[in-house]
């Protein structure tokens, strides 16, 4: 076995993992029913929902993909357009989509459109954010277990079995309160992780901060704004601020993942709270990812590697186990771990609380006690992170380019159809339940047709966009045309 890192390095990177699990196990408490589990029995104060949102959000494929970006021959700032649209999309929501989530006793988002179209709706919208999710957190569970198999020297797979395992344990034992805490505990980590990176490289450039500026002027790193109205291009502003917008209307408004922590919340206006600086923090966070990305460009200029790196991907995660001193790199490579576990347990959170809201209590025809609900989402939980490490591993046979490129796809085709079914609750009051699922079949093969057919004419940033319309008119034109006929619970 060919370990990359020192004993004492190691030891540290052990034991955050060992301390991650009993931390997460230890705060969460005894949960004795579905809002203890599930949303932290509605007591989650909103700084703490405010880290568990961006942690959330800041996987290992931001905090090892998004430097790639910035460092490739012609990278730069332009990232941070994407960020410019998500601010305005959270704002949108807090305003249209939010109060929706407040106006009852729920614990997933799809029971709303239950209330609105009817059961069809909420299970096919359901269903939608659950493979979704298990496909785009397989791929940050693979990417994550790239950086532990360069470290310790085992089998890919391995590695992908022992984060899984490991995000599993802490999830199921603590629930809710677990995420969310361990959550701020990572963020704190990580972003400390990537400062330190950051003084590292400036220290050891030849004449440090001056060489970083000069590198970075001389080759057009730090252009933040394209204002071209090209299609194919991801990002341009328009991509950025409308697709953005819509990303993070979708992401952030019609996603379980997020709302189940708005949920957790003691108000909403703590929700709204929360949401609202989230955006902030996280343009702060891609800018620091992003001139990270522009220091590894200089150093490695100044400094070339003795084999080319194969992906943007590599080039962080390289640097950490190649030039960081004893003590930070095992801080940083407990980062890198910090970000992709506070997302994995989320999902495996929010995917849970989907099955069991959606499908499993309202198709169950016996009434289950408290704690027998909760142990049966324990079992769903396990099951879900069996299934993203099943899609981890398959990950390594089948992903040739960018991992955050392949994510923000998933995300983008699929959270846009549910967005534009939320458009059709919020924004009209004729469309029944028959259009607004002839509007997510539509929507859904225009959209892949788009993403496979056109990928070279159609930025990623658009699918969103294009889903959540099509759905949207394809809804309000049937409803003119199909009759209003409602269909409630599991009809």
């Amino acid at each position: 076995m060919n370990i990359a890192i020192g004993t004492a390095d190691l030891f540290i990177l052990g034991l955050y993992l060992i301390g991650v699990v009993l931390f997460g196990s230890w705060v969460g408490g005894r949960q004795k029913n579905l809002s203890d589990y599930l949303l932290g029995g509605k007591t989650l104060p909103w700084w703490a929902i405010l880290g568990s949102i961006v942690a959330t959000e800041t996987s290992t494929v931001t905090f090892l993909s998004v430097p790639g970006i910035a460092y490739e021959p012609g990278g730069n700032l332009q990232f941070l357009q994407l960020a410019i649209g998500f601010i305005a999309g959270r704002f949108l929501v807090i305003a249209f989509l939010l109060p929706l989530y407040f106006r009852g006793e729920i614990y997933s988002a799809y029971e709303v459109l239950k209330d609105r179209f009817g059961g069809t709706t909420e299970r096919v919208s359901s269903l939608a954010f659950i493979v979704m999710r298990t496909l785009a957190d397989g791929l940050r569970l693979y990417l994550t277990a790239l950086v532990l198999e360069k470290v310790v020297g085992i089998p890919l797979s391995t590695c992908i079995i022992l984060i899984g395992v490991g995000t599993i344990v802490y999830t199921c034992m603590g629930g809710m309160k677990s995420v969310v805490w361990n959550d701020c505990l990572q963020f704190v980590i990580y972003i400390a992780g990537a400062i330190f990176a950051f003084a590292v490289i400036i220290d050891k450039l030849p004449n440090g901060w001056s060489d970083f500026q000069q590198f970075a002027v001389s080759h057009h790193k730090m252009s933040m704004f394209d204002f071209s109205w090209d299609l194919s291009n991801k990002y341009s502003f328009w991509a950025g601020l409308v697709g953005g917008l819509f990303l993070s209307m979708a992401t952030h408004g019609a996603d379980q993942l997020m709302i189940q922590r708005y949920l957790g919340a003691r108000s909403q206006r703590d929700a709204a709270k929360a949401l609202g600086i989230s955006g902030f923090v996280v343009f702060a966070q891609f800018a620091l990812f992003l001139l990270l990305g522009i220091a590894l460009a200089a150093f490695y200029t100044s400094f070339p590697p003795e084999t080319a790196f194969a992906k943007s991907d590599e080039v962080f995660a390289t640097f950490i186990i190649d030039n960081l001193p004893v003590g930070i790199k095992g801080i940083t490579l407990a980062a890198v771990f910090a970000a992709a576990m506070s997302t994995l347990s989320s999902s495996l959170s929010s995917t849970t609380s989907a099955l069991v809201n959606d499908f499993y209590l309202p198709l169950t025809a016996t009434k289950k006690q408290p704690a027998e609900l909760v142990k049966t989402s324990r079992y769903f939980t396990a099951l879900f992170g069996i299934a993203q490490i099943s899609v981890g591993i398959a990950a390594n046979y089948l992903i040739a380019e960018s991992v955050v490129g392949n994510v923000f796809k998933i995300a983008a085709i699929s959270t846009g159809l549910i967005l534009g079914i939320f458009f059709l609750a919020t924004f009209s009051k004729r469309a029944s339940q028959i259009p607004a699922l002839l509007g997510f079949l539509i929507g859904l093969a225009t959209v892949l047709y788009v993403a496979f057919a056109m990928p070279d004419q159609v930025a990623w940033p658009w699918y969103t966009l294009i889903g959540a319309m099509t759905v949207f008119f394809v809804g309000i034109i049937g409803s003119i045309f199909l009759p209003d006929k409602k269909q409630t619970g599991g009809k």
